[in-house]
């Protein structure tokens, strides 16, 4: 696991779609892996936790030792002067390792939050991104309805100069002016609102430019039990759970070994003066190695407690990754009722517009030949805004649950 991993994950955005005037969405997923800075934060730290895992596998430091005589004992071969030792301490067999493997697991802890904060963020990136799909729609069919609505007060003028009608139906036509030009003034409100929240999510400029798709292709159909498998697999906060129990596993290891013995090896070096000795070997200091000893762990309960824990704190990750795949269920269940829901709108609204666009068109053909009600024009004008309006939020919603779907599997 290296820095270069996330150059990687980086690299492999770019087969999320083909980058192209048409799909905009891509290229803005790049930008906020890179940009964004709260997921270098979680990048950050998960490089910290690699270097936690040289630390656990080092040996303790040597320890060292020097000691002077106040009052040099006297030997055969001189006094002693000084006197320094070294010695080292190493841990019971394979105690090293299973720091080291522990380590490792909560370093992919980190790397599986690393992994859900980007999801994450994708999915911000995209439903903002389906909304301003929305709000750009919304406004472009908002300033078609006020278009058409003038050419009615044309059409009433004509009829008022006529006599055939009543100033009233051009009045009503001007307030359905005027709510329209309110609303459109909302909207326009909105999309500046999502403007700023988009780029802060890419970290740039609020006022940058972007860049929404006219109209996107055919909603994707999702099998549910695959989706639904996906999630279990693959999901990331899942995932920290495996390599959280993994880890406490490893720690479990440690904390047996920890109760076993420890053995050390040193040297001692004494400096010894020449003094009034009248031995061949007279001032020559003193060497000995090794020096072997051992630790042994006498408090079985400290060593017993410890083991227990890790024991406890194994199974209370086991509750918690059991109560996050049924949270997960219950997610997955309510947006695959919203996708669903979508789904039907789509189709729905799709068709309610195509008739209520005929309906205006031969309504509008009876009021210029006739006395119709003005008032059924302006109802069915109505209709024919709110379908429009209702068959484009179906097409973001469909695409934002799909979105979310997506994030819960971790893509």
């Amino acid at each position: 696991m290296k820095k270069i991993i996330y150059s990687l994950s980086l690299l492999l955005l770019s087969f999320i779609g083909p980058i192209s005037a048409q799909n905009e969405l891509s290229e803005y997923l790049v930008i906020a892996a890179e940009n964004n800075p709260s997921l270098k934060a979680k990048f950050n730290q998960y490089m910290a936790t690699l270097k936690r895992i040289p630390q656990a596998e080092a040996l303790p430091a040597p320890s060292v030792a020097f000691g002077y005589f106040i009052q040099p004992v006297d030997t055969k071969n001189g006094p002693q002067q000084a006197k320094i030792s070294v010695s080292q301490l190493f841990p019971w067999f394979g105690t090293l390792s299973s720091r080291k493997h522990s380590a490792e697991s909560m370093a992919k802890v980190k790397y599986e939050l690393f992994e859900e904060s980007k999801s994450k963020l994708f999915y911000d990136v995209k439903s903002t991104y389906y909304n301003l799909y929305f709000i750009h729609h919304a406004i472009a069919i908002t300033k078609e309805n006020i278009k058409l609505l003038a050419s009615f007060s044309g059409l009433a003028n004509i009829k008022i100069e006529s006599g055939a009608s009543s100033s009233v139906d051009a009045y009503r036509v001007q307030m359905e002016i005027n709510d329209l030009k309110n609303q459109l003034a909302l909207l326009q409100d909105n999309a500046t609102v999502l403007r700023v929240k988009f780029n802060n999510f890419l970290n740039r400029d609020i006022k940058s430019e972007i860049h929404v798709v006219k109209e996107f292709s055919d909603i994707p159909l999702l099998d549910k039990h695959d989706a639904l498998n996906s999630i279990r697999q693959n999901n990331h906060t899942l995932s920290a759970f495996d390599h959280q129990i993994e880890g406490l596993h490893h720690a479990q290891q440690v904390a047996k070994k920890e109760g076993l013995p420890q053995f050390s090896i040193g040297l001692d070096y004494t400096f010894i003066a020449k003094g009034n000795s009248t031995s061949p070997d007279a001032g020559q200091d003193a060497f000995m190695f090794p020096k072997i000893g051992l630790t042994i762990p006498l408090y079985r309960k400290k060593y017993k407690a410890k083991v227990e824990e890790v024991i406890y704190l194994q199974r209370a990750k086991a509750n918690e990754k059991e109560a996050q795949e049924n949270t997960l269920t219950l997610l997955f269940e309510d947006v695959w009722k919203e996708y669903q829901d979508a789904l039907r709108r789509t189709v729905l609204y799709r068709e309610q517009e195509d008739l209520a666009e005929k309906s205006l068109s031969i309504l509008e053909s009876e009021y210029a030949t006739n006395n119709l009600n003005f008032e059924e024009i302006l109802r069915m004008d109505h209709k024919l805004l709110q379908y429009g309006l209702e068959n484009q939020k179906a097409i973001a919603d469909a695409r934002a649950a799909i979105a979310f779907i997506h994030y819960l599997q971790g893509n």
